[in-house]
């Protein structure tokens, strides 16, 4: 069931609250103000930073489908936007020659023949229907894709040669993410209102926490938190986004954990980092002070 847009910026933010995503206000200010202008939302961050989960949250909290395009190097639009199906093609031409007709008597190049891919998806949905388009990781892509995005996200269409321009009849709601492995061009993000999503604050973390885990002890989440929020600024090459921190979290409950202990965080330490490097940095003396220190602030 598909409910109204928020109406206000507490509105909005209480619109996350309900799918478990707790927002600032300058997140709920630029995302209310994407919705209300029918701007796409380009949000850069750090990995980790919930970023893609505002897409999803929105969808399931407003009651519209998800439409994901996850970029990668290589995308191109056979990939993105439409194909043309081509054994269905072959076989309305050995039909037509079947019959005697000699021409093909059907148009190869109708809708009928096309195949659309998540672009085209989002702009024509089903009928009465709106959706959210999550353009994921565009940094990934390479910079032709991005151009071809330019007509994407300033009208809301596409141009397929063989049948021309295809409008959506309603625009879909777009929020595009990016890790800044490199530089998205101008052209991109003048089309979009831009947010930076940074790593939350302790007490931002700890209401994840409690909205995600709810069932992990009040003392135990404050020292996970505290953890997680040590090693952001030791200098790790990838330091435990949100996702990692919950990700833990899980992990100690499935062990029974009720309080942080060295051994524990040594044993658990590859759920929060992913480089060996990182992990072989954190050795037993320096686990130890940070999960003092963790404990000592509960």
């Amino acid at each position: 069931m598909r409910h109204p847009l928020p109406n206000s910026i507490p509105d909005t933010q209480a619109l996350l609250a309900r799918g478990g995503y707790i927002a600032e206000r300058d997140t709920a200010t630029v995302l209310y103000l994407a919705l209300k202008l029918q701007r796409p939302l380009f949000i850069e961050g750090e990995p980790g930073t919930g970023k893609t989960e505002i897409a999803k949250v929105l969808a399931s909290t407003l009651g519209m489908p998800l439409i994901r395009l996850q970029c990668y190097e290589g995308l191109d639009v056979s990939s993105a936007v439409y194909e043309w199906n081509f054994a269905a093609q072959m076989t309305a031409i050995r039909l037509a020659e079947s019959a005697g007709g000699g021409a093909t008597p059907v148009d190869l190049y109708s809708e009928r023949f096309l195949i659309r891919r998540p672009l085209l998806q989002a702009l024509q949905p089903r009928e009465g229907e709106r959706c959210v388009l999550l353009i994921d990781e565009l940094d990934r892509v390479d910079e032709p894709f991005e151009a071809y995005l330019l007509e994407v996200l300033s009208e809301f269409q596409v141009t397929v040669p063989e049948i021309g321009v295809i409008r959506a009849t309603e625009p879909p709601i777009v929020i595009i993410t990016s890790n800044r492995t490199r530089e998205v061009h101008d052209a991109i993000k003048r089309r979009c209102l831009y947010h930076w999503v940074d790593y939350p604050d302790m007490e931002r973390e700890l209401g994840i926490v409690r909205a995600k885990v709810p069932g992990m002890p009040e003392q135990l989440s404050r020292e996970v938190v505290r953890f997680a929020q040590s090693l952001r600024t030791a200098g790790l090459f990838k330091p435990p986004g949100i996702a990692e921190t919950l990700d833990w979290a899980n992990a100690l409950i499935a062990l029974d954990a009720v309080a942080l202990s060295p051994e524990m965080t040594r044993s658990t330490l590859g759920v929060l980092l992913k480089y060996q490097d990182d992990i072989g940095r954190m050795n037993t003396g320096e686990i130890a002070r940070r999960v003092s220190d963790a404990t000592a602030g509960t």
